[in-house]
């Protein structure tokens, strides 16, 4: 389901691609690895640990907007506050796991050799939490997964430093989640590093 969510987003991006391409800065993708900071009553119940992101910049016209279609692959700690419906207990030492994609809409200003740009957008996805089943009379713990269709909202700013055929590039965002997972909204601060690889030339050819 999750898989067949994300093709659906992606026909429109990748028809985007398929139209003129009169820029030189017209695509890239985007590979980055940091952590996300759970914030406010999140922060309860998840806890930071690694984050890998996967995207694209898809230059629009002529000028510095972008299309910014990402894929967020967070891995976060876990300490559940109440048992989920039909359970008795909470996993305290868990992990969380996320697949999230974000369609955004940015503008990018070049500086020299920087860029400096920013992006807002909405998607959705799905979160992973653990859950534990407990059976006294067998000496048995049978630990699951429940799976959370999360819609988000997602805004952010980075910094681009051109190395000709790629950038390096740092990037902070705020992805607020709009459903409650433990009667909390899943609100993160997204922190990235990584490399923008220009692909355009592949396609200017």
């Amino acid at each position: 389901m999750g898989r067949f969510f994300i093709f659906l987003i992606a026909i429109p991006i990748f028809s985007v691609v398929a139209k003129a391409q009169t820029r030189t800065d017209k695509l890239y993708t985007v590979s980055g690895i940091g952590t996300s900071m759970p914030i406010g009553d999140a922060a309860d119940v998840f806890g930071p640990k690694i984050s890998t992101t996967l995207g694209l910049n898809l230059g629009l016209g002529n000028g510095g907007l972008f299309l910014y279609p990402k894929l967020s692959l967070h891995a976060l700690s876990y300490r559940g506050k109440q048992p989920d419906e039909g359970f008795s207990y909470t996993a305290q030492t868990g992990r969380a796991t996320t697949y999230l994609l974000n369609v955004g809409l940015g503008y990018r200003k070049m500086i020299g050799k920087f860029a400096f740009y920013g992006f807002a957008g909405a998607g959705g996805g799905y979160i992973l939490t653990p859950r534990v089943d407990v059976n006294n009379t067998a000496l048995q713990v049978k630990l699951s997964n429940q799976t959370h269709f999360v819609p988000i909202a997602e805004g952010g700013a980075g910094v681009e430093f051109s190395l000709g055929g790629l950038s390096l590039f740092t990037e902070a965002g705020y992805m607020n989640g709009f459903k409650k997972i433990q009667n909390r909204n899943f609100t993160t601060v997204p922190l990235t590093f990584g490399i923008k690889p220009n692909l355009s030339k592949l396609f200017n050819k």
